[in-house]
């Protein structure tokens, strides 16, 4: 295990310059044609006890970047730094049994609470299964008691841990998934869509716990959705990603307000008015995202960007503060005037 110097920086966990490739192979003998570009040099910290919301469009590698943080997948480079007392670990340096006795410091809720749980496994052993793994139960009374503490700690009751998950709703069985997150006592959490599989009157109840629960336990979120409101509601600071890389990390009412970025403008117009009267001067992207495996030179949003200039087709942006909290990979950011979204209380 590799551990740096102490650091007196407030961040949980930080990656640097995160890269994530997956390989295409072709033909009979599988002969390597090039690499989908899923996480491209991607740079961010996420503070203890933050929700870092994480934004963009579907493909834009935000599911990828989520779980190459917890070491789901192996990054292809970079630095994963996480923070551990007064130590800093680099979990791109783990392997074997030391990643896996540190992975209980970081869980991952997933998207779909129907195809996430094992149906053939008892509640009891669906959220209990980590406690065995990671040798932390030396009894089966043990085992249980946990397992129900955890359960009211989410909302059900100690009766249902005999019961299987076909006999829960969609809600309650994501309350399962989060129960499951939850029973090794996280420090952080990837929140990967777990709402979006859920009707809008459970979506609140879910988000709810997930606040009370950070409150509670001091947990660091990073909460990944394609929904701005719910990442409005949920996040203190907000990135967007773009095929594959940020470009665009802020305050989370300073960019909804005071976007720098083309892209960013254009989520935020999308978004849905909670006022009659039409919108005026939308901001609609046309066109498809880049090919993962054939991005273009230069920004990769400029064959979609209505701002668009020579310099933007040539040279690759880097993300830069534009003040002390706000970072965009835009060229032509200080000259562009660009639309918010109007929140209304």
């Amino acid at each position: 295990m590799e551990i740096l110097d102490k650091n007196t920086s407030n961040f949980l966990i930080s990656v640097k310059n995160l890269k994530k490739y997956f390989p295409i192979q072709r033909g009979f003998l599988r002969k390597l044609v090039g690499y989908v570009r899923a996480v491209d040099d991607v740079t961010l910290e996420i503070e203890e006890r933050e929700t870092l919301g994480l934004v963009g469009e579907s493909g834009s590698g935000k599911s990828t970047l989520g779980r190459t943080m917890i070491r789901l997948y192996d990054p292809t480079d970079g630095q994963i730094l996480f923070k551990d007392g007064d130590k800093i670990v680099n979990l791109t340096e783990l392997e074997g049994e030391e990643l896996r006795k540190f992975r209980r410091n970081m869980q991952i809720i997933f998207q779909d609470p129907f195809s996430s749980l094992n149906e053939r496994m008892t509640v009891l052993e669906n959220v209990g299964d980590p406690l065995l793994i990671n040798g932390l139960v030396s009894s089966k009374h043990e085992l249980v008691d946990q397992v129900v503490e955890t359960l009211q700690q989410v909302g059900l009751r100690k009766e249902d841990i005999r019961r299987y998950p076909h006999s829960f709703s969609g809600g309650q069985r994501q309350r399962i998934c989060i129960a499951r997150a939850l029973i090794l006592k996280p420090k952080f959490i990837v929140c990967d869509e777990p709402v979006s599989a859920l009707d809008v009157s459970i979506q609140a109840q879910i988000l709810n716990l997930l606040k009370d629960l950070q409150e509670q336990f001091a947990i660091t979120y990073l909460f990944i959705s394609h929904d701005i409101s719910v990442v409005r509601y949920m996040a203190d600071r907000i990135a967007v990603m773009y095929a594959g890389r940020l470009v665009e990390v802020a305050p989370r009412d300073e960019l909804l307000t005071h976007p720098l970025h083309p892209y960013t403008e254009a989520l935020l117009s999308a978004v849905p008015r909670t006022v009659s009267g039409r919108r005026k001067g939308r901001s609609i992207l046309t066109g498809d995202p880049p090919d993962p495996a054939n991005l273009p030179t230069g920004c990769v949003f400029h064959v979609r960007c209505r701002y668009a200039k020579d310099i933007c087709k040539e040279e690759q942006p880097s993300l830069r503060s534009i003040s002390s909290e706000h970072y965009v990979s835009c060229h032509l950011a200080e000259n562009l005037a660009l639309k918010g979204m109007e929140i209304y209380v």
